[in-house]
C-alpha cells in the first residue's frame, strides 16, 4: 500500500462472528434471484461481470454491444441507489475511499461499502434485496476505508437448494473472512464461525489498523487465496504479509506461503507467528483455473525507503510477481521488476491472463503486468519467462554508507511504457514566473539522477516517476478480440528526504501502537528500527499547491499487442474540479488530472472510465481516444466501472463513493446508465439536474 499525498485537489488554474453483525433480510416480496452455472471461475456468461476484473483473467472486457459509438450519446442514468452507510464527518473527509466495483450473477449485482456492508440489488432497478452489516468499527480503518469488492463462488456437488451453495465472500477491514449466501445475505454457518474466519490468527502483535483487506479474495480451484495490506512506513517489526488460501466451501486455512518459514505451509504453532516485516500483497490477484496458479503482485518490506536490514529470504518476493500454486501455495515462479526497492514502488496492478499474440498467428498463455514506473511486462503465465525484451540497465549507486543498491534494474523494453522522460531545470513548471521560480529553486537544491534516483539524507531527492506514478490498482483493460490493451497513468514526482532518527525522535515520530502514532498518511512516517524515518512530499509550489512538473498529471493510452505500438495518449481529467489554493476552476480545460480507478471495455467499441479528479463518467473511442460521452457523478468516481446485460438491457453501474487521497467529494453512490427506454423510474434527486 502507498502513503498517498495531498496535491490532488490542487491542480493548476491556467492548464485547467454473528453476534458483532447485522443481517437485513431478503425481501421475499421480490422475484427469486437467478443463478448461472459454477463455471464463473473461468469465463462468465456474456450477460455478467463475475469477478473483480470481469474474470480470474482480469481482462475488464464485456462482449456485450448494445450500446456502441453510434449511440452512446444517449446514455442516461436509470436508477441509482445509496448505501446509507456515511460515518461521521471527521472520518469521511480524512479516510473514505470505497474504490468499489459490483459483481453481477443472475439477476443480482453484490457489492460492499466502504466498512463492508455486503449489499445485494436487483440489477434491472437497483432495489436492495438484502443486507449484512459485520459491524467493522472505524478504529480498523488504515489509510482508508476501502473494500475493492467480493467474491462470488458456488460450491460443487451439493443440491442447488443447498443453503450457501451461492456464496458471496469478501475480506474486511478487520482481517476477517466473511461468507454469506448470495441468495439472501445469510452468514454461511458452514464457513469458519458462523460465517467468519479470523485473518489475525499466527499473525501475533498488532493493533486494529494494522492489518486490514482492502481487495476481493481470488478464487481458483476451490481456494479463496488472500493477502492484505500492512501499514506502510510504520516499522520494520511490523505484522507478516503472508499469503493464504482457505476452502472456499468450509473456511478452513488450506496453506499459508509464508516467505520466512520455507516448507511449512500451516498455521504456526505454540507461541510463533508468521514471519514479521516480509512484503505483503494489498492488491487484487489473477488466477488460472487451468493452471492451477494464482498470480500474486507483490508489495514492498515493511520499511519502504531503506534496505539496509532486509532479510535475504525477502529480497526476491519484493516488489515481484509471485505465482503460486493453489493446491499447496508453493511458489512456481517469480518475476521481479525492481531490485531491492527503496522507492515503495510495490506492485499495485492486477495481471491480464490474455493469448499474446507473437506471430504466425500463433499465440502463448501470458499475464500483462503494468507498474507503477511505467514498464508493461508480458509474461509467459506457465513459467515466468518474458515473452518480450526486458533489459538489465544500470542506475545510480546510494551514497549512504549503510546502504547497497542493485547496480542494475530491469526496463521493459520490447513494450511502449507510459510517459517518463528525464526531467531538466526547465520542465520546471507553474502558473506564474514566481511559480516556476519556486520550482526551479527545488529542483536545484535536490538529488536528482533521472530514474531510481537514491534515497538522500542531506537534501531532498525527486522521485519521478513517483509511487503513485504509472499504473496502479486500477490495472487495464484488454480488448481480447482485437488484442488491444488500454490503461491510465499519473503524471506527477515527489519530493522526498530521509530523516536522520536523532530528528525523528526530535519531531516525536513513532509507529502506529506507540503513543503518538497513527495511520496518517500524510508528510512522512516514522520507519521505526531503521536508521531513518522518510518525508514524502509532492513536488510543487508550497503556496499555490500547483505540481511543479508540467501537465498532463494523467492521462491514458491505447497499445496495440499485435505491433506493440501506442495507437493514442490523451490527457485524461479536465480542471473543472481543480486551480490553485484547491479552489475548482470550473473550467473544462482538458489538462490531465492524477486519477484512480481502471477502464472497462465493450465489444461496442467503447472505453469507460472515471478515475480523474474531475467527478465525470466517460466513454471513449477505442480506436481514436476520443471522448463521445460524459456525465458528471454525485461524487468522485475513483472506482472501476463495470456492465452487464439485465431482460436484454445493457447497463453501465459505477460506484461513486468519492476519495479522500484525490481530495473528491465523498459518497455512498451507486449510479447505473443505460439507453433511454420506455417505464424507466423517476430518478432519484442526487442524479436530477
Amino acid at each position: 500500500m502507498t502513503h498517498l499525498i495531498r496535491l490532488f485537489g490542487l491542480m493548476t488554474l491556467i492548464w485547467l462472528p454473528l453476534s458483532h453483525a447485522q443481517t437485513t433480510a431478503y425481501d421475499p416480496t421480490l422475484e427469486p434471484a437467478t443463478t448461472v452455472a459454477s463455471t464463473v471461475a473461468g469465463a462468465p456468461e456474456p450477460a455478467d461481470w463475475t469477478a473483480y476484473g470481469r474474470n480470474n483473467a482480469a481482462t475488464r472486457y464485456s462482449p456485450l454491444d448494445q450500446i456502441d459509438r453510434d449511440n452512446v450519446s444517449e446514455l442516461k442514468p436509470v436508477w441509482g441507489y445509496r448505501t446509507g452507510n456515511l460515518p461521521d464527518q471527521s472520518v469521511v473527509d480524512k479516510k473514505w475511499a470505497p474504490e468499489t466495483t459490483p459483481l453481477k450473477v443472475g439477476d443480482n449485482l453484490y457489492l460492499c461499502d466502504a466498512l463492508n456492508v455486503l449489499i445485494s440489488l436487483d440489477a434491472s432497478s437497483g432495489r436492495e434485496r438484502w443486507r449484512y452489516d459485520p459491524k467493522v468499527s472505524t478504529d480498523h480503518i488504515p489509510y482508508s476505508a476501502t473494500c475493492r469488492g467480493v467474491s462470488y463462488y458456488e460450491v460443487p456437488d451439493v443440491p442447488d437448494d443447498t443453503a450457501c451453495k451461492r456464496r458471496i465472500i469478501e475480506g474486511t477491514l478487520d482481517a476477517e473472512l466473511v461468507a454469506v449466501d448470495a441468495d439472501t445475505g445469510v452468514p454461511c454457518a458452514d464457513f469458519g464461525h458462523a460465517g467468519h474466519v479470523d485473518l489475525m490468527e499466527g499473525m501475533g502483535d498488532s493493533v486494529p489498523g494494522y492489518v486490514a483487506v482492502t481487495s476481493p479474495p481470488t478464487i481458483v480451484r476451490g481456494v479463496a487465496v488472500v493477502g492484505h495490506q500492512v501499514l506502510d512506513g510504520q516499522k520494520e517489526d511490523a505484522p507478516s504479509g503472508v499469503i493464504r488460501g482457505y476452502d472456499a466451501a468450509t473456511g478452513k486455512l488450506a496453506w499459508a506461503w509464508d516467505m520466512g518459514r520455507p516448507g511449512e505451509t500451516g498455521l504456526p504453532e505454540g507461541d510463533d507467528v508468521y514471519t514479521r516485516g516480509t512484503p505483503n500483497a494489498w492488491t487484487i490477484f489473477s488466477g488460472d483455473e487451468a493452471l492451477g496458479l494464482v498470480y500474486v503482485p507483490m508489495g514492498n518490506s515493511s520499511v519502504d525507503y531503506w534496505s539496509g536490514n532486509r532479510r535475504e529470504f525477502e529480497k526476491p518476493y519484493s516488489t515481484a510477481l509471485v505465482a503460486l500454486d493453489v493446491t499447496n501455495g508453493t511458489v512456481r515462479w517469480v518475476f521481479q521488476t525492481v531490485h531491492n526497492d527503496v522507492w515503495d514502488y510495490d506492485l499495485g496492478s492486477q495481471g491480464s491472463l490474455i493469448d499474446f499474440p507473437v506471430g504466425d498467428g500463433r499465440t502463448v498463455p501470458a499475464v500483462v503486468l503494468p507498474t507503477k514506473m511505467g514498464d508493461i511486462y508480458v509474461l509467459d503465465r506457465r513459467t515466468g519467462e518474458p515473452l518480450t525484451p526486458v533489459e538489465e540497465r544500470p542506475v545510480p549507486a546510494s551514497t549512504l554508507p549503510d546502504e547497497t543498491l542493485s547496480p542494475t534494474q530491469p526496463f521493459s523494453v520490447g513494450m511502449p511504457s507510459t510517459p517518463r522522460e528525464q526531467l531538466t531545470e526547465t520542465d520546471a513548471w507553474g502558473v506564474t514566473p514566481l511559480d516556476q521560480l519556486w520550482c526551479r529553486i527545488q529542483f536545484k537544491r535536490a538529488s536528482y539522477e533521472g530514474m531510481y534516483t537514491p534515497p538522500s539524507v542531506d537534501r531532498p531527492f525527486l522521485q519521478w516517476p513517483s509511487y503513485n506514478g504509472g499504473n496502479d490498482w486500477g490495472s487495464a483493460a484488454v480488448n481480447t478480440d482485437r488484442n488491444i490493451l488500454v490503461l491510465n497513468y499519473n503524471h506527477i514526482a515527489m519530493y522526498d528526504q530521509l530523516i536522520p532518527r536523532d530528528e525523528a525522535n526530535e519531531r516525536g515520530m513513532v509507529p502506529l501502537g506507540v503513543p503518538g502514532g497513527s495511520t496518517s498518511s500524510g508528510g512522512s512516517v516514522p520507519q521505526a528500527g531503521s536508521p531513518y524515518a522518510v518525508s514524502i512530499e509532492a513536488w510543487r509550489n508550497g503556496f499555490t499547491g500547483v505540481p511543479c512538473s508540467r501537465p498532463p498529471f494523467g492521462g491514458i493510452m491505447a497499445i496495440d499487442l499485435n505491433t506493440r505500438k501506442v495507437l493514442w495518449n490523451e490527457p485524461l481529467g479536465t480542471a473543472r474540479h481543480n486551480g490553485p489554493f484547491g479552489i475548482s476552476s470550473h473550467l473544462p480545460v482538458k489538462v490531465g488530472t492524477p486519477n484512480n480507478g481502471g477502464p472497462v471495455i465493450t465489444a461496442g467499441g467503447l472505453i469507460f472510465i472515471a478515475a480523474a479528479t474531475d467527478n465525470l463518467i466517460r466513454a471513449i473511442d477505442i480506436d481514436s481516444g476520443e471522448v463521445l460521452w460524459q456525465d458528471v457523478l454525485p461524487a468522485g468516481g475513483q472506482a472501476t466501472p463495470m456492465t452487464y446485460e439485465a431482460n436484454g438491457r445493457q447497463y453501465l453501474v459505477i460506484v461513486a463513493g468519492g476519495h479522500h487521497f484525490m481530495e473528491t467529494p465523498p459518497g455512498d453512490y451507486v449510479v447505473a446508465y443505460s439507453l433511454p427506454a420506455k417505464g424507466d423510474p423517476t430518478l432519484p434527486d442526487f442524479l436530477k439536474d
